[in-house]
């Protein structure tokens, strides 16, 4: 037992390495060598778990995966509208992703060459899956005007939110995302939600942007 927490903590501090030197120099720029010296480990302890680079990649995409469905699943399971989940979803990555190197490579790998290998989809088709669910909830519950285009609403959000951050990442500090995040909110509730419940989710919005973890 002792030997196999021995191992899954190599194998965690092995991931996290890997997934800081692909968020700041790039999947291509970052060797094995890069990875075994940033994780202070041995090269036979990192091909005992990962055969090659590409191993790599592909579990740090899955651990991605793997945590935008848990806060997908833990921000719509108290009792809110979807409209309010979603929200607090994009919020908890946005805040999670200054902390997360896992998160912020996951976002790079996507944005680049790497695939994801099968049964696993792409993050941008299950995150567009997530957000078409959460609008067509929400023009239920309407809080968002019935007349919305789903996919083109989808679509352009989670553009939005995938651009904010990519352009982010090369002009100011990731700590930023947050505001940037209400800033996007601000500008799509205008367009989305009825007259009636607009204030409601602007003043949402500004809430979130100040909570720690808005979940």
């Amino acid at each position: 037992m002792a030997r196999q927490v021995r191992a899954e903590k190599t194998r965690a501090t092995i991931i996290t390495a890997a997934a800081d030197l692909f968020d700041r120099q790039g999947y291509e720029a970052t060797s094995l060598s890069d990875i075994v010296e940033h994780a202070r480990v041995t090269k036979g302890a990192l091909y005992f778990h990962f055969a090659a680079k590409e191993d790599l990649a592909h579990a740090i995409l899955e651990l991605q995966s793997a945590t935008c469905h848990r806060l997908a699943r833990d921000t719509g399971a108290r009792g809110r509208t979807s409209l309010e989940a979603l929200m607090r979803l994009t919020f908890c990555l946005a805040r999670m992703s200054a902390e997360d190197p896992v998160l912020r490579a996951g976002l790079r790998l996507a944005t680049g060459v790497t695939r994801p290998r099968p049964p696993l989809s792409h993050p941008f088709t299950e995150w567009l899956d997530i957000v078409s669910a959460r609008l067509a909830a929400a023009v239920e519950e309407a809080d968002v005007h019935p007349d919305a285009d789903i996919d083109v609403v989808a679509h352009s959000l989670v553009c939005f939110f995938v651009g904010t951050r990519v352009v982010g990442r090369a002009r100011e500090p990731v700590t930023r995302q947050p505001r940037r995040t209400a800033e996007m909110w601000q500008l799509l509730i205008r367009g989305l939600v009825p007259v009636t419940r607009r204030a409601r989710y602007l003043s949402l919005a500004a809430r979130l942007e100040r909570e720690p973890a808005p979940l």
